[in-house]
């Protein structure tokens, strides 16, 4: 049973190559695509450093030098007393805070809501939480208060996929003076991408109890603006008042971008102008005394100031793709800097994406098909580095295409397509190979292989032995018969005959009308040539009576062959010119076998050989010597022998 089927085999080489692509696109999205395009983000994207629109106060390493951590609340209070006496536009505290300090004199806590209340522009930060409240009761009516203080208007028009389910069950509570205090309030909940726990994408709107509220970066944002209202798209984020247009992608029942990084400042980890909190503090006292600030507040005016901590011991730090230890207030004022210059990163459609590998897998396996290896293989390495050049200049301009599945699956269609094609070819040189078989020997054919590189003119003296058969009274028997009918009995003739000659090794160099050449001792190398050529013309003998019979039956006329045998030294190898080239015995003990065969008619026998053949056979044939023959072109007589059987 053939294993391959045309088409079948075509079809179910593509069938298996669609399950692998699969695979590979499973594989690569989930596992590769990501740090490609943490590399790519890092070398091509974020190549300028955040807006001078936005600072940071750190409670660095500097700043625990002063003070040990954990810090009262007064220390808090100083930093934003102090950005009270600035034209801050917003002022972001990135900590969540939800307790009191019962190790310290309330005063500490008091002072540092007093000077919260003072701050109009004050935006705090909380978390949603998986888990429940400890007191349901308690909680529920927390988020009442909560929904009414700190919720913005937003209109919902999205068509599709448009649910609000959310796998948050609490949020971190704010100290009832500290929710008095303030007056807007931010999620700081980030997603993390949950193979490898970098930050690509941010948490702009939080889906909590069937409505949304924005991130700490969108409250700076809406509140720099001075508005809360905002709508929903199937595909964006619009803040009304600005025109604002945050491209989103849905993450459980968050709303979600794909951050835009910006390139970290020489010799810092921080993309954005940062300073340090307890020169902060110093100034604040400073102002108060009287004297010159370290930091003048006019430093801060007309700026968004995000207040948060990043020293060792206290670090609020995440990997992202520019960072392994990005400080947490930095990613805020990041995704706020997003908002503020209209920049995000933009993926690619799955639609699109999906037609970029499907282009790839089909233009690939064509190009295999069509080509010849050397061209279609650096052409497909050109096309890959084409490619690799495009999402470049794609990221360059915060446009997001999948980098290394669409190569992924080149390569694989690639492998499959060199393969296919290597096993078709396979397959078409058999079927040449097959079919060359049926007008050359199989073992010639196999020689011819064996030695493809080194085909030319030429051969070699060898001791080989010659059979000529040939049948009798063929031309007049062909004159009553029609060509179909002869052709019929001739191919019957020879399709017996030749697994006899194969069978002794023997190689049919040719056959001449009704007659058959066959060379013995080349080019399958036998030392007892001699004696297979005459148990080989002894067993065709046989199947002739065999056919006679056969056709008797049939009515077709009775043939009968004479064989003539030869062996000596002869010339074998390719006769002919560069162009067309035949493999052949030449030497006069070829045509000497010729003409022996021809003496079959004259003794009326059926199988004669040559005296050399004889000496070699002598031990296994009962044979008559017919002496004193005239062989023509020979000058002198000699004997030959007819075979009568194997002894």
């Amino acid at each position: 049973m053939k294993i391959f089927k045309g088409k079948a085999f075509f079809f179910k080489t593509i069938f298996f190559h669609i399950f692998l692509v699969l695979i590979i696109a499973f594989v690569s999205l989930n596992f590769w695509e990501n740090p490609i395009y943490d590399t790519i983000v890092n070398s091509a994207n974020a190549t300028m450093t955040g807006s001078d629109s936005i600072s940071l106060i750190v409670i660095d390493d500097k700043s625990l030098d002063s003070y040990r951590w954990p810090w009262a609340r007064s220390l808090y209070g100083e930093i934003f007393d102090y950005l009270n006496k600035t034209n801050a536009k917003v002022v972001v505290f990135d900590s969540i805070l939800s307790s009191l300090d019962k190790e310290r004199p309330a005063d500490s806590d008091n002072y540092f809501f007093d000077t919260v209340k003072k701050t109009p522009n004050f935006i705090g930060g909380y978390m949603a939480l998986a888990s429940d409240y400890e007191n349901p009761e308690q909680g529920a009516d927390y988020d009442s208060k909560f929904h009414k203080k700190f919720s913005i208007d937003i209109s919902d028009r999205r068509t599709k996929n448009n649910s609000r389910y959310s796998e948050y069950k609490s949020l971190t509570m704010f100290p009832q003076a500290y929710f008095d205090a303030q007056q807007y309030a931010g999620s700081v909940n980030l997603n993390l991408n949950p193979v490898d726990g970098v930050l690509r994408t941010s948490n702009d709107l939080i889906s909590y109890n069937d409505n949304f509220y924005p991130s700490l970066a969108l409250s700076a944002y809406l509140l720099a603006n001075k508005t809360d209202k905002i709508t929903l798209t199937n595909n964006h984020i619009i803040v009304n008042k600005t025109g604002l247009k945050i491209p989103v992608i849905k993450q459980s029942g968050d709303l979600n971008h794909y951050i835009k990084y910006y390139k970290l400042r020489e010799n810092s980890t921080y993309s954005h102008k940062n300073y340090s909190a307890i020169d902060i503090i110093n100034s604040n006292r400073l102002i108060k005394e009287g004297k010159k600030p370290l930091i003048s507040p006019s430093e801060f005016d007309n700026k968004i100031v995000l207040v948060g901590a990043n020293a060792i011991g206290v670090e609020d730090v995440l990997e992202t793709s520019i960072s392994l230890s990005h400080p947490g207030v930095d990613i805020q004022a990041t995704i706020l800097n997003n908002f503020l210059n209209n920049e995000f990163m933009i993926k690619f459609s799955p639609l699109l994406n999906f037609l970029i590998i499907s282009f790839f897998t089909v233009v690939t396996f064509i190009l295999i098909l069509i080509f010849p290896f050397l061209a279609s293989l650096l052409t497909l390495i050109a096309s890959a580095i084409i490619y690799i050049i495009f999402c470049v200049l794609c990221f360059k301009h915060n446009l997001v295409p999948d980098v290394i599945t669409p190569l992924a699956v080149q390569l694989s269609t690639m492998i499959f397509g060199y393969s296919y094609r290597f096993i078709v070819e396979g397959r078409n040189k058999e079927k040449i190979k097959n079919a060359m078989g049926k007008y050359l020997s199989q073992d010639i054919m196999k020689n011819v292989v064996q030695n493809i590189d080194d085909i030319k003119l030429g051969g070699k003296k060898a001791n080989v032995t010659v059979l000529f058969a040939d049948i009798r009274g063929f031309t007049s028997m062909s004159e009553k018969m029609t060509a179909e009918e002869v052709s019929v009995i001739l191919n019957e003739y020879f399709s017996e005959i030749e697994p006899i000659i194969t069978k002794y090794n023997g190689v049919i160099n040719k056959f001449i009308g009704d007659a058959v050449m066959a060379i013995f001792g080349e080019p399958i190398q036998d030392i007892n040539h001699p004696q297979n050529a005459v148990k080989c013309a002894c067993e065709m003998l046989k199947k002739v009576d065999q056919l006679q019979d056969k056709w008797l039956f049939e009515g077709k006329p009775k043939i009968e062959i004479g064989i003539g045998i030869n062996t000596g030294e002869a010339f074998v190898g390719n006769i002919g010119s560069e162009t067309r080239l035949e493999y052949t015995v030449i030497g006069d003990m070829v045509n000497l076998a010729s003409r022996i065969e021809s003496y079959n008619k004259v003794y009326k026998t059926n199988l004669l050989i040559s005296s050399t053949t004889y000496s070699c056979v002598s031990d296994i044939v009962d044979v008559i010597k017919i002496a004193d023959v005239t062989i023509r072109g020979k000058a002198k007589k000699m004997d030959i022998y007819e075979v009568l059987r194997l002894s």
